[in-house]
């Protein structure tokens, strides 16, 4: 898996959740995840999860750090594990950083006690699956009580290189594993 910290500042309003775009964008071929950071506003059209487009929620923050994760298979199922996984990455490195258990995972969300810390969504394309994991970097007016890495004191640039080693890392060895095996009979 090919990954990328983008360091010009980029908003993120859901429409780059699509096919291609690290290839297109950024030059990234294949399996790939790309960090970066700005605000986010998601209007109406462009949610991808229904049961928030039907809820009229509003999406939004200040300042994030953004990941977009695109696996040539089309296969959702795989993705939400993918989610999973990234989710889990993060929470995993924030916790450490703070040396206690701060941050904690339901679903595929993150929470500090009753704030919350992320926005993420996987869909599919005809070619590929997607994924769009954002963190708050700022928690200043958002239309939910929220943390963010500023909150813990964490540099959201060092924070993207270790995440995205790790996911891309994770991702390989899940690849490898599945190649090393024998059937059996």
């Amino acid at each position: 898996m090919r990954y990328r910290l983008i360091k010009e500042e980029m908003n993120y309003t859901g429409e780059q959740l699509r096919g291609n775009f690290a290839y297109t964008r950024f030059g990234l071929v294949g399996d790939s995840i790309i960090a970066f950071t700005g605000a986010c506003d998601v209007k109406l059209k462009e949610m991808i999860d229904i049961e928030d487009l039907k809820a009229g929620k509003v999406i939004f923050s200040e300042s994030m750090l953004h990941f977009i994760v695109e696996c040539y298979d089309a296969d959702l199922e795989k993705m939400v594990f993918r989610q999973i996984l990234l989710n889990d990455i993060v929470k995993d490195q924030i916790n450490d950083l703070k040396g206690k258990i701060v941050v904690r995972r339901n679903g595929t969300d993150l929470f500090d006690e009753e704030a919350k810390l992320s926005i993420s969504v996987a869909t599919v394309t005809p070619i590929s699956s997607l994924l769009h994991f954002g963190i708050n970097i700022s928690s200043q007016n958002t239309p939910v009580k929220t943390r963010g890495l500023k909150d813990y004191g964490i540099d959201p640039f060092e924070f993207a290189n270790f995440v995205l080693d790790r996911f891309a890392k994770e991702h390989d060895k899940i690849y490898n594993a599945r190649c090393k095996v024998r059937w059996t009979q």
